[in-house]
């Protein structure tokens, strides 16, 4: 079994990625901790709780987390995309909590977990790092309980909300440098780059829709997410995170190159930019970027495999 915790922002796409894993038999989910993002933390706990409902595993545990990057003021959310509540307007459809956030906050329950763990846990980081970075800050010692770190963000060729930068990135770039710069655990960041290439179409969500109570559910929270990718030309939706998670509890599904990376912390148009060092092994020796942290950062995959991998996980539920 992967133990895993899933640090999130619900979000359509977050949607998504916990039910891949609690539809996943090899993930044993201690914990999901929520940041602000795509809609502000109260929306995003309350998300996190009704989708753990909907999917029948109420007692995993929910704890918020941080509501505020670590320097900077969240310039807005992305209602624009996943609309009012961060699921099209359709939270309200979705079960009432049976269970209230847990009393502690996101960092200590993270903390919790690690520490009475037996074995390496995977985080699976798909919002803000906020937390994350503020759980290595606070309690270093439990750098060895984590086996496995699988973020969702950067692009390295394609900005989503500037030209440059991806929005989980640049929603608290500081947190971002502290994770992926400053600290070294296993890491594999899951860009734009290739999130957007594992797209799915209409039919894939009519599939889903068409499996069970849960998959119409998920379908159904798409509404604005849809209308959102329809503008930029796709019929269909993106499933960014999803995709992280998939490398989370597949660990190999996705093929990764190591790059020494750096994180753009400047107030100018490069702000949140995730830069990754792509130039050949001599040339970043001899200019001393070698010296860096190199992060595994998921460039390819079989697209089919992997759209697959995830509407076969999502219809057994």
């Amino acid at each position: 079994m992967i133990p895993l915790i899933i640090d999130t922002d619900p979000g359509v796409d977050d949607a998504f990625a916990l039910a891949l894993a609690l539809a996943s038999p090899e993930v044993d989910l201690r914990a999901v901790t929520t940041v602000f993002g795509n809609v502000p933390l109260a929306s995003t706990t309350d998300n996190a709780l009704r989708l753990l409902e909907l999917c029948g595993r109420p007692d995993v545990p929910v704890a918020a987390g941080a509501d505020r990057p670590l320097v900077h003021p969240h310039p807005h959310r992305a209602r624009y995309a996943h609309g009012s509540d961060g699921l099209s307007g359709r939270a309200s459809t979705l079960p009432t909590p049976s269970r209230a956030p847990a009393e502690v906050d996101a960092v200590t329950l993270m903390t919790e977990v690690l520490t009475a763990a037996e074995q390496p846990v995977t985080i699976a980081a798909v919002g803000p790092l906020t937390n994350v970075a503020l759980l290595l800050a606070a309690h270093p010692s439990v750098r060895s309980k984590i086996g496995r770190l699988v973020v969702m963000g950067g692009g390295l060729d394609v900005g989503n909300v500037t030209a440059t930068s991806e929005f989980n990135i640049w929603s608290d770039p500081e947190a971002a440098r502290r994770v992926l710069v400053e600290e070294d655990l296993p890491t594999v960041v899951v860009p734009l780059d290739l999130t957007l290439r594992c797209g799915v179409d209409l039919d894939w969500l009519a599939a889903l829709d068409a499996a069970s109570q849960v998959g119409s559910a998920l379908v159904g929270l798409t509404a604005d997410y849809q209308r959102y990718y329809q503008r930029m030309g796709w019929q269909g939706t993106v499933l960014h995170d999803a995709v992280a998670v998939a490398e989370a509890v597949s660990p190999g599904l996705l093929t990764s190159t190591s790059y020494p990376v750096d994180v753009d912390c400047t107030t100018g148009p490069a702000r949140g930019a995730l830069l990754a060092d792509r130039r050949s092994a001599l040339i970043s020796t001899e200019s001393g970027v070698d010296q860096r942290r190199r992060v595994d950062i998921a460039l390819d995959a079989d697209l089919d495999r992997v759209r697959a991998f995830v509407l076969d996980r999502l219809r057994a539920l």
